[in-house]
């Protein structure tokens, strides 16, 4: 165990310091007059039975799971509005704090379950006391929504051991079409949305809040 925590605390670094940027990001537009495209920020590194587990999979051997498998670190940005997922991959395409390795529009490009986010793999360079430190990070932006479905499916994914039982999955399938045009009704009256949270966030601010 002491080989594999030496090998994840660059990725449970990156994780930390990703989130705190990306967070940064949502506070300053939270103190701004701009709608802030991120409601929230997580992250996480892969358990080790789990990095175990893919690289049997994907016949990767143990000594080469660096560079093979692109999802040890792992961060997740959440939108309120589909439209928000593109003004943060515009955002972090105009950063020079790492590298974009790789993306995917699965939103676009829907996965046959019905699976859909946007990923990119982010090369992130970790300062450590023996120097840069070059790791690949995971990163998945989609909407409330979207994560909801994605959370169960993975549950059942997880249950089934992959597979799922074929009247499950067209349940999943037609929930996650579901869930899609609950974004596309509530990107309609976005501005509604928008305009009801800025009202309620001035009246409950002390600071915002008008005198008398």
């Amino acid at each position: 165990m002491k080989e594999w925590d030496e090998l994840l605390a660059p990725y449970k670094q990156a994780v930390d310091e990703l989130k705190v940027k990306f967070k940064g990001i949502r506070e300053q537009y939270r103190h701004s007059p701009r709608h802030t495209p991120i409601e929230f920020v997580t992250g996480r590194v892969k358990p080790v039975s789990s990095i175990l587990q893919k690289a049997k999979r994907k016949a990767i051997p143990i000594d080469q799971v660096e560079g093979n498998i692109t999802d040890i670190a792992g961060i997740r940005i959440m939108c309120q509005f589909v439209g928000d997922i593109d003004t943060v991959v515009e955002l972090i395409k105009i950063r020079n704090d790492f590298r974009i390795v790789d993306e995917i529009d699965y939103i676009k490009h829907k996965k046959e379950s019905g699976y859909r986010s946007y990923h990119m793999v982010l090369e992130y360079p970790v300062q450590t006391i023996d120097g840069e430190h070059p790791v690949l990070v995971e990163l998945q932006i989609r909407t409330l929504a979207m994560n909801f479905w994605a959370t169960i499916e993975h549950s059942l994914q997880y249950k089934y051991s992959g597979q799922i039982p074929s009247h499950i999955e067209a349940r999943l399938h037609r929930a996650a079409e579901a869930a899609f045009r609950l974004d596309e009704e509530m990107s309609q009256i976005r501005g509604e949305v928008r305009e009801a949270q800025k009202i309620i966030s001035t009246t409950t601010d002390p600071i915002n809040k008008p005198n008398g």
